[in-house]
């Protein structure tokens, strides 16, 4: 529902600066459309790029009011607060923004097409897009994806937020930057938001998971002959406890190709500290063993091909280091696609 083309007033409340503002963070970094003004109280009038090295000079506002004065059509909520609750200062700016005639999508697990006071606010020719809801008529997955003929890359993690979307979207530039057709599968809110399209993986009933990657993977496909590449956002990861998203994204999506992404130096889940990683050669091998199951006869496993290293926490003297370290380990080629390596990964899928 969000076009290409709109001009976005980003509601980032207190998310400049913040883990809870990651969404409206991707959505600055990748979204090709225009953004014309960040809302967040607390960093009104602040520098952008400074503020958050993202070298996008939109200003920051703090009020709808103030953002209005640069022609947005659509409030975007960039948010994603723990248990994706909708708080009372963001409730506030999307009635605002309402009232003001904007459309507004979300991806908040709160709904805000059904919240009778918003509903009330809506004017003709105005919408609300929810975009974390489950698709309507879905499948069990049946490996459908296998017979299609373009290259299908997934991009697994060794945690959850360790960079899973940003290589894939990093990857998405680089190959049409060499006139290749590049296509790619959002399967969570800011891929979503960022691409237009794709399914909420986090949405969807467990049983049908797997299905709907299948089905937004087709959709994605559609016309692409052998030469074209479809990079597949990750979601979770098989180390993390709490995760159940990887699985069904390795059957859905039937992967020709997997990259796996890291955080350079971590040797635990960020939030469970008690919890060890695995050494990243024991999970590839792992990632590998489980990508050859569940594959039609006929169906080559998907081998690992590359490491996305996320370095955004050292120095470019340590970064280097790192991916050297990193390389030699697995004997993958490993770079930091934000960093100016996303060519080199794309040359390893290539190869």
């Amino acid at each position: 529902m969000l076009a290409a083309n709109s001009p976005v007033l980003l509601l980032q409340h207190n998310g400049l600066t913040s883990l809870t503002g990651k969404t409206g963070l991707a959505f600055l970094r990748y979204r090709q459309g225009p953004v014309v003004a960040v809302l967040d109280p607390s960093q009104a009038g602040a520098d952008l790029p400074l503020l958050t090295g993202i070298p996008r000079p939109v200003p920051i506002v703090a009020s709808v009011a103030e953002g209005m004065v640069y022609g947005p059509q659509v409030a975007v909520v960039g948010l994603a607060p723990s248990g994706g609750q909708l708080q009372k200062e963001l409730r506030r700016s999307v009635a605002e923004a309402l009232q003001a005639g904007l459309s507004v999508a979300s991806g908040l697990h709160t709904k805000l097409a059904t919240d009778p006071e918003f509903a009330a606010l809506l004017q003709p020719g105005q919408w609300i897009w929810d975009l974390r809801v489950e698709p309507a008529k879905l499948q069990v997955a049946a490996a459908r994806a296998a017979a299609l003929p373009c290259r299908r890359v997934l991009f697994l993690g060794t945690d959850m937020s360790v960079g899973k979307m940003s290589t894939a979207l990093e990857l998405t530039a680089a190959a049409r930057s060499q006139g290749l057709d590049a296509r790619f599968v959002g399967t969570g809110q800011a891929g979503i938001l960022i691409s237009g399209a794709g399914v909420a993986l986090d949405a969807v009933r467990i049983d049908y998971a797997a299905g709907a990657v299948e089905f937004a993977l087709l959709q994605t496909a559609a016309g692409a002959g052998p030469a074209a590449i479809v990079f597949v956002e990750g979601q979770g990861s098989f180390c993390h406890p709490g995760s159940s998203a990887s699985l069904p994204l390795l059957r859905g999506s039937q992967p020709t190709d997997l990259v796996m992404v890291h955080r350079a130096g971590q040797g635990a889940i960020r939030s469970l500290p008690e919890v060890p990683l695995p050494p990243l050669c024991e999970l590839i091998k792992s990632c590998e063993t489980l990508a050859s199951f569940a594959i039609p006869n006929g169906n080559v496993a998907p081998k690992v091909k590359a490491v996305a290293l996320n370095t955004a926490h050292l120095g470019p003297l340590e970064a280097e280091m790192a991916i050297k370290e990193i390389s030699m380990q697995t004997g993958l080629p490993c770079a930091d696609p934000v960093r100016g390596g996303a060519q080199l990964l794309l040359r390893a899928l290539l190869s």
